[in-house]
């Protein structure tokens, strides 16, 4: 396969132009075409269509294809749980389907284009259809993990002046507590068997809606997609995106990135409330005709899928392309997958953390398959990533990805010399790129705040090489200020997992009265060194890491613990950690 990517090219102009332009309505297109079309979009040969729609443009172009016998035959969606059951859709049943449900939306909750609905949802089927329905009807979606607790729900709510939730029977009573103080919620769509007093019930509706339904005619920059993310400070922010910017920006990484094509079968395992389920479990595996794989867990269990998943789903169900966060792949690795055979799987991705070198080592080690990093943000889509047939320089981002020109810059958005730390930056000047967010919504301080020059600033702090590979160090309020001596925490995990004590591993900074703060590492024991004098290991990890990265990195502080607080995705929770442990200063 030839190497990816040409330069990103900067001069290119995001004119709005008629769809009637594009390809849609022509019905002798090959597969290639729906692809490669979009595919130019992000490359800046193409111009961005005036009006676009996800479900119309492309969901339904494979449809017309599936239906004329021009398309692989795999399904769109394939669905399974841990009793068996199993739900599998092609595109033009997913088509039918998202219809009935868009008429319910429209109907029975009372919707109309332009409203907000929360769905808080595990991974059910219906929240694949959801999706596809809100796109068809031009109701902007807003998904939630089902973590949420009533308080988070409340604020939601408020925030977002949602319409309407939908949601399971188990969460329906946290939603009914809040309901006092949501004075603009209209409607309530409960999935799940059975009636629920005051709510409507998505499945008896469905039975009984019209598979006829025509779809709104969406611009391409009408907001689509809302997705609630955490700063530093202050509540959760609403990051806007639209039609096109998640719709078309995946085009490129899910063709070179996740290496997608029409006859894949594409699993990710991100909770539905992340959003990296609408990465890689919506639009990047359906904008290349992919079929989505679901297996849904209650949570993330490495054995389920090392002993359970890896095995018998990629025998069962042929599944070419797997992703999911660092730290499952980190704990897969220590069950030694390679017992296992996976006779379709080709391709592994990666994002959301950084991953260690030595899991990308033992990773291929154990199954002869590279994993592709990426990396992008909610505000983004990807911005970074190692492509099919780019060279993989291990702990590296890789190279942007078009249409996006990465620069690392200093605090005034000026760029610096290659291989400076400062922070990974997307240049937004003269021309902001289409798959950039929209907004922070009703936050136009926080808006303008995150540009500085021709900057849009990620955050993160990183280097970049001379070749134009991005390297990550850490969150810009994850950085440990020791003494002057600016570590990142990843620095110090990767170097502490490469020793045989370490099963997991988190670091953050620590409150000391001399250096300002240093580094602390929570760690999860291996088995085989529970029993160990606990002094004696401390020394000897302290030792390790002086010995693996530079010697001011060692953490002076350890602590052993039985486990590391997670999100439901797997991806570790650094700031509960320093919260609690710059909490413990304050209170002396």
């Amino acid at each position: 396969m030839r190497t990816f990517i040409k330069s990103w090219i900067p001069q290119c102009l995001w004119i709005l132009r008629s769809s009637s332009r594009s390809f849609h309505g022509n019905n002798r297109l090959r597969t290639s075409q729906i692809i490669s079309y979009y595919e130019s979009i992000n490359q800046c040969k193409k111009e961005l269509p005036e009006y676009f729609n996800f479900a119309s443009d492309v969901l339904d172009e494979w449809a017309r294809l599936e239906k004329d016998g021009r398309k692989p035959a795999n399904p769109a969606f394939w669905w399974v749980n841990d009793e068996g059951q199993e739900v599998k859709w092609s595109f033009e049943e997913l088509g039918s389907l998202s219809r009935k449900a868009a008429n319910v939306l429209s109907g029975a909750c009372g919707l109309q284009r332009g409203d907000r609905v929360i769905a808080v949802l595990p991974r059910v089927p219906e929240w694949w259809l959801l999706n596809v329905a809100c796109m068809r009807a031009g109701i902007v979606l807003i998904p939630g993990t089902s973590q949420l607790t009533a308080k988070d729900i409340s604020y939601r709510l408020q925030a977002s002046k949602a319409k309407c939730i939908i949601t399971s029977d188990t969460l329906a009573p946290a939603v009914e507590s809040v309901l006092p103080g949501s004075q603009f919620l209209k409607s309530k769509l409960i999935v799940g068997q059975g009636s629920r007093d005051g709510w409507l019930n998505l499945k008896e509706l469905l039975e009984v809606a019209s598979a006829d339904h025509q779809c709104v005619k969406t611009r391409s920059q009408d907001p689509m997609l809302i997705y609630f993310t955490s700063g530093t400070t202050g509540f959760p922010k609403m990051v806007e995106q639209s039609h096109s910017s998640y719709g078309i920006g995946f085009a490129i990484s899910g063709r070179y990135w996740m290496n997608l094509t029409p006859s894949d079968i594409m699993w990710n395992t991100s909770d539905t409330g992340w959003v990296k389920a609408a990465w890689s479990s919506v639009f990047a595996p359906w904008i290349c005709g992919s079929c989505v794989f679901v297996h849904h867990m209650p949570q993330f269990k490495s054995e389920v899928i090392a002993e359970v998943s890896l095995t018998f789903y990629t025998v069962k169900y042929p599944i070419t392309t797997f992703c999911t966060a660092p730290t499952a792949f980190r704990m897969l690795v220590q069950h030694d997958v390679s017992r296992y055979k996976f006779p379709s799987l080709k391709h592994c991705v990666t994002g959301g953390e950084a991953l260690n070198p030595e899991v990308l080592a033992k990773w291929k080690i154990q199954t002869g398959l590279d994993i592709h990093e990426g990396y992008g943000q909610t505000e983004t889509v990807t911005i970074c990533a190692n492509m099919k047939g780019m060279k993989i320089k291990p702990g590296s981002l890789g190279r942007a990805v078009p249409p996006y020109d990465v620069q690392i810059v200093d605090e005034q958005g000026a760029v610096v010399p290659a291989g400076e730390e400062g922070t990974i930056g997307v240049r937004v000047q003269p021309t902001r790129p289409f798959c950039m967010f929209s907004q922070y919504l009703d936050n136009p301080e926080k808006t303008a705040a995150s540009v500085r020059g021709d900057f849009y600033l990620t955050g993160d702090r990183g280097t970049m090489d001379e070749e134009g590979y991005v390297w990550f160090v850490g969150r810009a309020d994850d950085i440990i200020n020791s003494a002057g001596y600016r570590i990142g925490p990843f620095e110090v995990e990767s170097a502490l997992v490469q020793h045989p004590a370490v099963s997991d591993v988190a670091v953050v900074s620590s409150p000391d009265p001399v250096r300002g703060e240093v580094v602390k590492a929570f760690i999860v024991l291996a088995p085989a060194f529970v029993s160990h004098d606990p002094e004696k290991l401390i020394h000897e990890l302290q030792q390790h890491v002086k010995k693996v990265t530079a010697p001011y990195k060692y953490p002076r502080k350890v602590e052993f613990v039985q486990e590391l607080p997670k999100t439901a995705t797997g991806k570790i929770q650094r700031k509960v950690l320093k919260n609690k442990e710059w909490a413990r200063e304050r209170q002396q």
